[in-house]
C-alpha cells in the first residue's frame, strides 16, 4: 500500500510539474545581483562554504558543505543534509554586470525520486549569500519563483 501511494504521490507532482507549477524535480534556480564585483563575491561564498565544511552540526543545515571547484567564473559544490545525508549539488556562475555581479545559482538533489524538498535546495543557496553577507551589499537583489525553485515561497531557512 506504501509502494501504490509512493507512485500515486510521484504522478501527482510530475503533473504539477508538467504544468510548470513546480519543478519536474526537487531543485533550485535562482539569480543574484550583488554590488562586489564577482571576484570578491566568489572569494566571499567560498570562504562561506570553507567555513561550513564541518560535520558536528547536529541537525543545523548551516554545515556540510564541499567546495569541489572554483575557477573564478564557476563554483560547483555539494551540500549533504545532516539528519538524513541526502546530497544535493550546487553550482553557481558569475558574470560581471554594471558596477556589480550577476550569479546564477543552481541546486538539484542527487536523489532521483525527489520532487518536493522543503525547500532544501532554495535554502542550500541562500544560506550561502545570506552567511558570506551578500545579501546586505547595496542594490542586493534576488529572483526566483516557484515555478523554478522547489517550494520556493514556504521557505524558512532558519528552521534548524
Amino acid at each position: 500500500m506504501k509502494v501504490l501511494a509512493f507512485f500515486a504521490f510521484a504522478a501527482f507532482c510530475l503533473c504539477l510539474g508538467s504544468a510548470g507549477l513546480i519543478p519536474k524535480h526537487a531543485s533550485c534556480n535562482l539569480d543574484w545581483y550583488v554590488e562586489p564585483d564577482c571576484a570578491e563575491a566568489g572569494q566571499r561564498i567560498v570562504l562561506q562554504i570553507k567555513k561550513w565544511n564541518n560535520t558536528a552540526c547536529g541537525t543545523g543545515e548551516k554545515c556540510r558543505y564541499a567546495l569541489t571547484s572554483f575557477d573564478g567564473k564557476t563554483l560547483k559544490g555539494k551540500h549533504t543534509t545532516p539528519v538524513k545525508h541526502y546530497v544535493d549539488d550546487i553550482s553557481m556562475m558569475f558574470k560581471p554586470s554594471g558596477t556589480g555581479c550577476a550569479i546564477h545559482g543552481f541546486s538539484s538533489s542527487e536523489t532521483w525520486y525527489a520532487f518536493l524538498d522543503q525547500s532544501t535546495n532554495y535554502c542550500n543557496l541562500h544560506n550561502l549569500v545570506s552567511g558570506s553577507n551578500l545579501d546586505k551589499t547595496p542594490k542586493f537583489k534576488e529572483t526566483t519563483s516557484d515555478a523554478i525553485c522547489t517550494q520556493y515561497s514556504s521557505a524558512d531557512c532558519e528552521k534548524y
